[in-house]
């Protein structure tokens, strides 16, 4: 046989055409009809074609599997450019620097100088960089002097024609950006439009300045955000930027300075600064910027400032203003004083941020305007007084008092001698050390393959019964409290439904010691709340018997709880804790407890039924709980099933609590235990053990004919007055709460399917998991109303 012919063979055995009429034909290959079959049946060139690409693809997927393994054991590193354009901001991305270059193997650095820093009259700053053995991969002169608005709009146009050329060299998978400066905007901007991902160190805080307008228009150049504050992240939420693209990190020059601000040297430091003779904690330090939106206001206010320094008559070391508009007016009212010659002071432009910490940290006072007063100062305790009105909005520790507006120096001089020499505790607001690692965490999260785009979280137009934010679920919380026959609770209750601390204590007799307890209980509630991270949205109460919910008023009580009718709740707990306070029927609270963190959540109709001392319970229809004209709607314990049945705590006969509820049980087994129909052989009772419900049913599960009959006609009562109520609102779920639920779950379900219209027999009937209804029913109202969802 020809190589045509085999070839051709396995071309058919390859692609799955040979049949044995084929095989046949080769065994009888001497009839001289098998190469002839062969050409009839196929092209030959085509065949061709098709081994050859068949082969051709199997090499290129043996290779393409080579090229994936090779690339899953290296990983390209994440080229990350950090721009620093001013003294301020180096000392908050140094330290991310340092991370950065220390995971060399993780990360590749790209350094871009610009702005103040390569400018001779603000220190030439960016000497410090090249101090901190960082390699410079380009430095642009961006800055037009001038030191006014214009010269800010041009520093900024200038910055945006020079920076393509370099991001277009460098090519960063992400762009680190800090803060607030016009410098910081061109930067944004630039890797905006060229599509590279920024990352915005300390945006969504709040000040008095053009600078929030800045930040918050970096924030929405960002991609993604490193943020310092919970609150910072709060704002930035409510910016509509997306939750999964914000790091709560904490300020990264906490880092540093919580490390290093007790170093033994710090006397050296000082001396070095402010001569020999200067003591510790006996001198200020003044660093006092422009205000670009109200120039003329902050040079009044640092000429007042300096005034009262002079007063003052201690050393001060007072630091040069930033580049912003207005700072060179600012410098001559500085020299008209003869501040530079004076001997007290010492006028400097720039100092190294480890030499800066050590003198703030040991300073009797700081003053002026600078946000190292009201972020880095409170880290040492360092008293601070802030000027005028550019740190508006900061968040501060106790150690920052404000002088909005001065009309002369006397008011600065007074706030001078109530802050110096002081110390006060260290605060951590803006970071716990620990930023670095954090934000180099999330750097190693970015996935380069993700959309370039970035989306908003836009809220809902319409009204949204919940809100997707993870820390709000953990922080905010409700005051519950449970007004009870024999006790009193309250407890701090989280969003989730967890309960996080709960207090008791026996609920007194009169009126006046019931409400001294709610307050003083409710009072050490809030305070604990405080040191758990808590804030609490307001006060939910549970209480027995007929409530006016509108006006948090209960109208009349139950016999358990003595003079507690006609009882305004709201108005003393509210005018005492400063809080909202919402009061409903403890029926209805176990129904709102079902529905928000139990089985009628998302359930459109059901009703809950609480089974304990009374019978009681709450309608929810159209998921909103049914109140009724006049508040006694959902009293479930007394729905009559019998004309002549046993009087009920209500006056009336034949009531579901008179047959099914605890003191109905516990009626019923006295009884028998009086004519010695109760104990049974084997049951455990001690003589002066007082006989409850619980003896019952434990008579009735060991064989006790007696029990057995009593425990089946309260269910049958309470099964019956069940199907009345799906008769009447046609619920699609019925839950059995409190301390007999699931006793009585199994017979009442049996109840309806035997007595309930067909199509009733189908509703389910379940028991309870929540342990504290009361408590949380009483809180869900605080939770929903309080973060405007609806029920």
């Amino acid at each position: 046989m020809s190589n045509s012919c085999l070839f051709l063979y396995r071309c058919l055995w390859d692609f799955g055409f040979l049949e044995p009429a084929g095989t046949s034909c080769l065994e009888h290959r001497g009839r001289g009809h098998s190469v002839q079959f062969l050409l009839q049946t196929l092209n030959t060139l085509r065949l061709q074609e098709l081994y050859s690409l068949r082969m051709q693809r199997s090499r290129e997927k043996m290779e393409r599997d080579k090229t994936e393994l090779h690339l899953s054991q290296f990983k390209r590193k994440l080229r990350v450019c950090v721009a620093t354009c001013n003294r301020a901001d180096y000392s908050k991305l140094a330290p991310i620097m340092f991370g950065i270059k220390a995971h060399s193997d993780e990360f590749e650095l790209e350094v871009v100088v610009l702005g103040s820093h390569l400018i001779d009259d603000y220190g030439n700053t960016f000497r410090m960089i090249e101090q901190d053995d960082f390699g410079i991969d380009s430095k642009l002169h961006t800055i037009v002097r001038g030191e006014d608005e214009a010269a800010m709009v041009e520093s900024v146009g200038l910055a945006l024609v020079k920076l393509p050329d370099v991001l277009q060299r460098l090519r960063p998978d992400i762009l680190i950006v800090h803060g607030d400066r016009f410098d910081a905007l061109a930067l944004a901007t630039a890797a905006a439009l060229m599509n590279i991902r920024i990352l915005h160190l300390e945006g969504g805080e709040v000040s008095g300045t053009i600078d929030d307008s800045i930040r918050h228009a970096i924030s929405k150049l960002a991609h993604y955000h490193a943020c310092c504050t919970r609150m910072a992240e709060q704002h930035l939420i409510a910016m509509c930027e997306d939750h999964s693209r914000i790091l709560l990190a904490g300020c990264p020059s906490y880092d540093k300075l919580l490390l290093t601000h007790h170093k033994d040297d710090y006397m050296d430091i000082i001396k070095s600064w402010l001569g020999d003779k200067v003591q510790d904690h006996d001198y200020i330090v003044a660093l006092q910027h422009p205000v670009t939106t109200d120039i003329q206001h902050s040079i009044k206010i640092y000429g007042l400032m300096l005034d009262a320094l002079l007063s003052f008559n201690k050393k001060t070391l007072i630091l040069f203003p930033n580049i912003d508009a207005g700072s060179k007016e600012m410098v001559r009212v500085m020299r008209k004083k003869g501040i530079e010659q004076h001997p007290n002071f010492r006028a400097v432009k720039h100092i190294p941020f480890e030499q800066f910490i050590q003198l703030v940290c040991h300073a009797g006072c700081m003053i002026g305007n600078s946000s190292c007063g009201v972020r880095e100062a409170g880290a040492f305790g360092t008293p601070v007084i802030n000027l005028g009105t550019r740190q508006t909005g900061r968040e501060t520790g106790e150690n920052v008092l404000h002088v909005r507006d001065a009309d002369t120096h006397n008011k600065i001089y007074h706030a001078l001698e109530l802050q110096f020499g002081k110390r006060y505790p260290c605060s951590k607001i803006y970071g716990d050390g620990s930023a670095v690692p954090r934000i180099l965490k999330f750097l190693r999260s970015i996935d380069l393959d993700e959309p370039l785009q970035k989306t908003f979280c836009f809220p809902p137009v319409k009204e949204s019964i919940s809100q997707d934010i993870d820390h709000i679920l953990e922080t905010q919380s409700a005051l519950a409290v449970d007004l009870g026959g024999t006790n009193l609770r309250v407890a701090i209750v989280c969003m989730r439904g967890k309960i996080l601390k709960k207090y008791t204590e026996n609920n007194p007799r009169t009126f006046e010691d019931r409400m001294d307890l709610i307050l003083k209980m409710c009072k050490d509630a809030v305070q604990d709340a405080v040191s758990i991270n808590c804030r609490i949205l307001g006060v939910g109460v549970s209480t027995g018997g007929r409530v006016n919910p509108q006006e948090g008023v209960v109208l009349h009580s139950t016999k358990l709880i003595q003079e507690w009718s006609c009882v305004n709740l709201r108005t003393p707990i509210s005018d005492a804790l400063h809080l909202p306070v919402w009061v409903d029927n403890d029926g209805n609270c176990a129904a709102l407890a079902e529905k928000k963190f139990g089985h009628g959540k998302g359930v459109e109709n059901f009703v809950t039924v609480i089974t304990g001392t009374g019978i009681g319970g709450g309608i929810i229809h159209h998921h909103e709980l049914i109140h009724g004209s006049t508040f006694c709607a959902a009293e479930l314990g007394h729905i009559m099933v019998s004309l002549e049945g046993p009087e009920c705590s209500c006056g009336s006969r034949g009531c579901i609590e008179a047959y099914a509820s605890g003191m109905a049980l516990q009626r019923e087994a006295k009884m028998l235990h009086d004519e010695d129909l109760l104990k049974v052989e084997g049951m455990d009772m001690k003589i002066c053990e007082p006989i409850t419900a619980a003896h019952l049913i434990s008579a009735a599960r060991m064989g006790n004919s007696k029990a057995a009959a009593v425990l089946h006609k309260a269910s049958t009562a309470l099964g019956v007055g069940i199907v009345n109520i799906l008769h009447i609102v046609n619920p699609s779920l019925v839950v059995l709460s409190g301390v007999l639920g699931s006793f009585y779950q199994e017979p009442v379900q049996q109840v309806i399917s035997q007595r309930a219209l067909t199509s009733a027999q189908t509703i389910r009937v379940v028991t309870s998991h929540l342990e504290e209804p009361a408590l949380l029913g009483a809180a869900s109202m605080v939770l929903d109303y309080a973060t405007r969802r609806t029920y």
